[in-house]
């Protein structure tokens, strides 16, 4: 049995070497933002400029997410790693020499800034889909609660140091840290020898990943579960941290100081939650985990939105961190455990995408209502509005009774051929005839229906059943696949669970025979 408390996967030397490089990145991350907004404040007294800086920063995540999911995917994971890691490091470097030589502007730190962020955007989704690599199954949430204790770790060390070097060296310094930081990320990423899987078929193209990809995700009722849930909480979530520093000025002596310390209570809950979150999955489910987090997250903004001093608002911090890490992991091990390892980056880049838009939305959502009230009634609204969203959304399960088994089987035989076939030739039409008891007609289109979501997850265009008008028991099911290439990649993405409900299918046949099988490929004319 595999350990699973929660520094167990800190054992695995790959896990704990790959860990300290995501670590180390993200306190590069946070520092580079602040020091990349506080250096703006110098270039320039433009407001609109300084608040570009944040989003030259997330706007990539945007609109990469998804393309660097399918890179992530289709390309040897470790050495992608390698590459967004170097390329922020590159980016540090060219910061530092601008500033160094006196050339830096409003208009090129929003550029190099930009620049950076697309580093961010391409390394998440491809760290995500690696770590189930790096552990046992049973290992896996305690994993990704270290990889949030990494996050919420971060976001305190990150602006903290920025700003002691801030003040005693000047913003330079920030980037100069950084840059030596990043490169000793990458040569530790180096260091992880992954072992190549080898595939006798070519590789996916980049806009067909992506197709295949959204497709696998709109198929899946586990993952649109996962989306609704994530997008309604960090939709309200966010409100308590985008509003945290008018706040902490709320508060009797609130300043810098008194903002610093709502943060760290924020980061200082999450890690605890983490550390103890193994204990706590062994009383609630995943859902009850989101549905009991989320109230108490809304019940942690209520009290800050009323607290009459720091001694009442930290604690509420505190717990709010607490619910907020308790959410978001028992979402994030959802959405890992119900992709397949072949899609996985790509998926995972969809999480990331509708999380940072939900929080992107949220913060613009409840700082125009502060805007047009105050403070204290958008707090209360967001809390509100998270009791309301969970009413909602209750409906959408991400944990079902049994977990799905997606690891990969070849139970399937890839079909043999008479002659050669050009893998670009398509698209492939396949039909599947069955014969079956009228009487059972009603369970088998239902399993048929599971059939239609499995088919589409794996790549077909599309997909139909017809019944033969003139005998109620011949059914022949249909589908097609882009290419013949495409036709044989899906027997690589068959898993466990697919060959369950092949079974099941099966199990409906009652030809003497098994059902007829044919493959049809498009025939080209001359125009």
């Amino acid at each position: 049995m595999a350990d699973t408390s929660a520094l167990a996967p800190l054992r695995e030397p790959v896990f704990r070497m790959l860990w300290l490089a995501w670590l180390t990145a993200n306190v590069c991350m946070w520092m580079n933002d602040v020091a990349a907004a506080w250096l703006m404040t110098s270039l320039t007294t433009s407001p609109v400029m300084v608040a570009l800086v944040q989003s030259a920063s997330t706007l990539p995540v945007f609109l990469l997410g998804l393309p660097s999911g399918a890179l992530a995917d289709i390309l040897d994971r470790r050495r992608y790693f390698i590459v967004t890691q170097f390329w922020v490091a590159a980016v540090a470097l060219v910061v530092c020499l601008v500033l160094l030589s006196g050339a830096m502007n409003a208009a090129l730190l929003l550029v190099l800034t930009f620049a950076n962020g697309i580093g961010l955007a391409m390394r998440w989704p491809v760290f995500a889909a690696i770590v189930p690599e790096l552990v046992p199954r049973p290992q896996l949430p305690a994993a990704l609660a270290l990889n949030g204790i990494a996050m919420n770790a971060s976001r305190i060390v990150g602006p903290l140091v920025a700003g002691a070097v801030i003040a005693s060296l000047g913003s330079a310094w920030v980037f100069v840290l950084n840059a030596v930081l990043s490169v000793a990320a990458g040569f530790a990423i180096m260091r992880w020898r992954r072992e190549a899987k080898v595939s006798a078929l070519p590789g996916e193209r980049f806009f067909g990943a992506m197709r295949v990809g959204l497709q696998h995700v709109r198929q899946s009722t586990r993952m649109h579960a996962v989306l609704w849930r994530i997008s309604a909480f960090f939709l309200q979530a966010t409100a308590l941290q985008a509003l945290m520093p008018l706040v902490a000025k709320g508060l009797p002596g609130g300043g810098a100081g008194t903002f610093t310390l709502l943060l760290a209570g924020l980061g200082m809950g999450a890690i605890v939650a983490a550390l103890y979150l193994p204990r706590i999955r062994q009383r609630y489910t995943r859902d009850q985990l989101v549905h009991h987090g989320t109230l108490v997250q809304a019940g942690a903004t209520l009290v800050v939105a009323f607290s009459p001093n720091l001694y009442v608002a930290m604690p509420a911090m505190v717990v709010a961190g607490m619910a907020w890490i308790s959410v978001a992991n028992s979402l994030t091990v959802a959405a890992q455990l119900s992709l397949p390892d072949w899609v996985r980056a790509r998926g995972m880049s969809i999480y990331q995408m509708a999380l940072m838009g939900s929080s992107a939305a949220g913060a613009a959502l409840w700082g125009q209502v502060a805007g047009l009230t105050d403070v204290r009634t958008s707090l209360v609204g967001s809390a509100v509005f998270g009791v309301v969203a969970l009413a909602f959304t209750r409906r959408f399960r991400i944990q079902g009774a049994a977990e799905e088994d997606l690891s990969p089987t070849r139970v399937v035989k890839p079909p043999e051929i008479s002659e050669p076939v050009d893998p670009d030739a398509g698209p492939v039409l396949v039909t599947i005839e069955y014969r079956i008891d009228p009487a059972q007609a009603t369970a088998f289109l239902a399993v048929m229906e599971e059939t239609r979501r499995a088919r589409l997850r794996q790549g077909a265009l599309s997909w139909e059943l017809f019944r033969d008008t003139a005998d109620p028991g011949r059914y022949i099911e249909y589908l097609l696949d882009e290419s013949w290439v495409e036709h044989l990649r899906r027997f690589d993405r068959f898993t466990a669970s697919d060959a369950a409900l092949r079974e099941r299918r099966l199990s409906f046949h009652i030809g003497e025979t098994s059902p007829v099988v044919t493959r049809c490929i498009a025939q080209a004319f001359q125009r």
